[in-house]
């Protein structure tokens, strides 16, 4: 498998240095009590809400978080390898827009686009994980979370990549998932867990990652240094505070409960000075992210990163520039789970079209990793002393044996037929191909059978956490496939 790895050896090393010198000064802060006395009592130094973390502890509690660790499907079968040289994908996550395929506009996400783009994400291989894609604006805020993943599980058999927003409804998220069959043994879902640069851990966030070690779900830590604002501008010292900002929430949580299952994750970006906006489809935005998985690796960790995304704010030939170099850069850098499909306006927005579109890329970007392998005795030289001069290498049983190991064949999103088919269809671009896509997968698309009185649970528990809220009802899934018979 080919590798990706941006860092000179020397360099990875200081870049871990700094990044522990960091945590002893000045320190990260840390706004939760609980969080400080759980350093404290393990040899921090804590001077107000700076906790300053010594070495020889920082190293300790990587010495017991996991290498390695999966998430399982619906049925418990283990489906998504967090470790090793294992590459998975999911779409991008906590999308507060959706891209109108009718209108073109940007417009608030609610239910039905949520279960679209589960739906789509289902049906395609190339996504080994569902994501809680979309914040609804049709629920309140104050469930906006838990109700993203009551839909997912709803609709899905995958394993959940997601997040809570608050302690109260991680709560009724473990419930929820319990509900839905997972255990701390055969986990279905990993939350996202996001410290504030420049390296602090907000009350939440500690707590947060604290919950997640007790309860036994596994956590990715989405460090977001913002090169040149929050963080510094070279991509070097970046990498450095969001090593310092992954050690310090790796040790708050492994002192929590050593050997909880975490992630060296992130969502980094550089700057851009001119516009005041963080271009998650940037090369040194990738750049960063393949040098601090090379980081994440070197420590033995499993690793995330938010990859496949785009500035663009329609499906054009920016967003397909963009989310394909970028997707193939975290591909190569060999990251465990990549995040970003069908999300445009550096992660604003979300597009079920742009999803199918992605999933190409991602195929393509596979097909590279399985590299080139030598088929069958001879490479070339037996198939040359049948055929000699001839050429008839079409007709030849050598061809029709290999050529569906050795060729990804796109589905039709990708045009490859002549200029002539292309004018007879109606000279369709990317854009449409795709929605045409979308509407054979939803068309196809099953909904998962759900085991007996699990969607009355589900929704008990949803319900019961909306009515305090001041919502007596959920909204209607109107229009959307029933349950599976059996």
């Amino acid at each position: 498998m080919p590798q990706l790895d941006l860092l000179s050896p020397d360099l990875r090393d200081q870049i871990l240095a700094e990044a522990l010198a960091l945590l002893e000064e000045p320190g990260v802060r840390v706004h939760s009590a609980a969080a400080q006395d759980r350093l404290a009592e393990a040899g921090a130094r804590i001077t107000g809400e700076v906790a300053r973390l010594p070495e020889a502890l920082v190293r300790g509690a990587v010495s017991t978080a996991p290498r390695e660790f999966w998430l399982h499907d619906a049925a418990g079968a283990p489906v998504v390898h967090y470790g090793g040289a294992a590459v998975h994908f999911d779409p991008g996550s906590a999308a507060v827009r959706v891209l109108d395929p009718v209108t073109g506009e940007h417009r608030p996400a609610v239910t039905a686009d949520l279960v679209r783009l589960v739906q789509v994400a289902e049906s395609l291989p190339q996504y080994d994980a569902q994501s809680t894609a979309v914040v609804c604006a049709d629920v309140p805020a104050a469930i906006g979370d838990l109700y993203r993943l009551y839909l997912v599980l709803l609709y899905s058999r995958k394993p959940v990549v997601t997040g809570a927003f608050a302690i109260e409804t991680l709560a009724v998220m473990a419930d929820l998932l319990a509900a839905a069959g997972s255990t701390p043994e055969r986990p279905r879902a990993v939350f996202d867990v996001c410290p504030s640069p420049p390296l602090t851990w907000t009350a939440f966030a500690a707590e947060n990652l604290m919950a997640l070690a007790r309860l036994g779900l596994p956590a990715e830590i989405v460090s977001m240094p913002l090169a040149g604002a929050t963080a510094p501008v070279t991509l070097a010292g970046a990498v450095v505070q969001h090593a310092a900002e992954c050690l310090s929430g790796i040790t708050l949580h492994q002192l929590t409960r050593p050997g909880a299952p975490i992630v060296w994750g992130g969502a980094p970006a550089v700057f851009d000075m001119r516009h005041g906006t963080t271009p998650f489809g940037a090369m040194e935005t990738a750049m960063i992210d393949a040098a601090y998985a090379q980081v994440g690796r070197y420590l033995g960790l499993p690793t995330h990163a938010y990859l496949g995304a785009t500035d663009a704010k329609a499906l054009d030939a920016q967003a397909g520039l963009e989310s394909g170099l970028t997707a193939l850069v975290g591909a190569l850098a060999g990251i465990n789970m990549i995040s970003g499909a069908g999300m445009l306006d550096s992660l604003a927005c979300q597009s079920v079209e742009k999803l199918v579109l992605d999933a190409e890329a991602i195929a393509m970007a596979r097909r590279l990793l399985a590299g080139i392998t030598g088929r069958g005795a001879s490479l070339a030289t037996e198939l040359f002393a049948a055929l000699g001069h001839s050429g008839e290498f079409l007709g030849a049983r050598h061809t029709k044996q290999w050529f569906k190991a050795e060729q990804h064949l796109p589905s039709p999103v990708l045009d490859r037929a002549s200029v002539r088919a292309w004018t007879e269809a109606g000279r369709p671009d990317s854009a449409a191909r795709a929605g045409a896509r979308v509407g054979e997968l939803l068309a196809r698309y099953q909904r998962p059978a759900l085991a007996p009185g699990v969607e009355a649970e589900l929704g008990r528990l949803v319900l019961a956490a909306a009515r305090p809220a001041g919502l007596e009802r959920l909204p209607a899934l109107e229009g959307i496939t029933p349950p599976a018979p059996g």
